[in-house]
């Protein structure tokens, strides 16, 4: 047999093999691009139902606060009628008045000011470092130190309020701002929160780096952990901010009328015999908007950094 019938009998053989591939090529190459499942690098987008939804629990929300000031713009007898208003009404200056001389809410306010504010430094400090401690660092015990840390969660604060009350007196800082600031400096759930964040966002490769480069643990914190830790302590500085804040019952014992927090002072204001509902509402709605402020000053930043990189090249 001649090349040439080789040839040509090896091309009319491959012929028909290369026909379908062809085909199907087209055939695919015809076809709409997969649609990626939700979750599979698409961004996701709510429907009518999740904007209804959202709508519901946003007024939910802020209806408590919305009857708040129209109970506080009201006399007592217009909050307690049959009808109750609807609208803010013009009596908010004369009741917020009331509340500030007769609770003496001016030097509750900067009572609370500085006990929340004392807890909340002192809460970052400690924590962060027990957390970075319990997180990275190798040490005999820590498994147990830290299971003892946790179970401390499940005992209720007021079997600790005989004790403790003891111990303040003892101390003689019965009815001063000591006795609540130095109970709660630093707080079972934050050494927790912060050991957890660590562990998944503080690379032990940077701990290393920082070793090999001759820092000590204090530099490291400083240098390394500081930054890493940043978006979890402004959440965890947001949270005890709110609890200092708000916390009543060991500053109710433990402090005096002369010297109350802002929630003793509201405790009190409404603990008379007829108390006024209208000015107890007034008194609620000046404790509520410092709250309001910081959420407003640091709510974005709390969650930028949250979204943001914890570790920047």
């Amino acid at each position: 047999m001649s090349t040439s019938s080789i040839t040509s009998t090896t091309g009319s053989d491959a012929a028909p093999a290369k026909g379908p591939a062809l085909r199907d090529r087209a055939r695919t190459a015809g076809r709409r691009p997969m649609r990626l499942r939700p979750g599979a690098g698409e961004q996701l987008r709510g429907g009518p139902f999740a904007y209804v939804a959202l709508v519901l629990v946003g007024i939910g929300s802020l209806l408590p606060l919305y009857w708040t000031l129209v109970a506080a713009s009201h006399t007592q007898d217009e909050v307690l009628a049959t009808t109750p208003p609807l609208l803010p009404g013009g009596r908010l200056p004369h009741n917020l008045e009331a509340a500030w001389t007769q609770a003496n809410l001016g030097k509750a306010i900067v009572n609370s000011l500085v006990v929340a504010g004392c807890v909340t430094a002192a809460t970052l400090f400690f924590c962060t470092l027990a957390g970075y401690a319990f997180a990275k660092m190798r040490f005999r015990g820590r498994g147990a130190l830290m299971t003892a840390v946790v179970a401390t969660l499940t005992i209720p604060p007021q079997l600790g309020v005989v004790p403790l009350f003891m111990v303040m007196s003892g101390l003689g800082w019965g009815g001063r701002l000591e006795s609540v600031i130095f109970p709660t400096l630093v707080s079972a759930f934050g050494v927790f929160f912060m050991r957890q964040y660590l562990s998944e966002a503080l690379p032990y490769e940077l701990v290393e780096a920082a070793k090999v480069d001759g820092a000590n643990n204090f530099r490291i914190v400083r240098s390394v952990v500081l930054p890493v830790a940043r978006p979890a302590m402004m959440v965890l500085g947001m949270l005890t901010f709110v609890q200092a804040w708000n916390d009543f019952f060991w500053p109710y014992l433990a402090l005096n009328q002369q010297n109350p927090t802002l929630q003793v002072a509201l405790g009190r204001l409404s603990a008379s015999y007829t108390p006024d509902q209208s000015i107890v509402m007034a008194g609620a709605l000046i404790s509520t908007l410092p709250l309001l402020v910081v959420f407003v000053i640091f709510g974005k930043r709390i969650v930028g950094g949250i979204m943001s990189g914890a570790v920047k090249g």
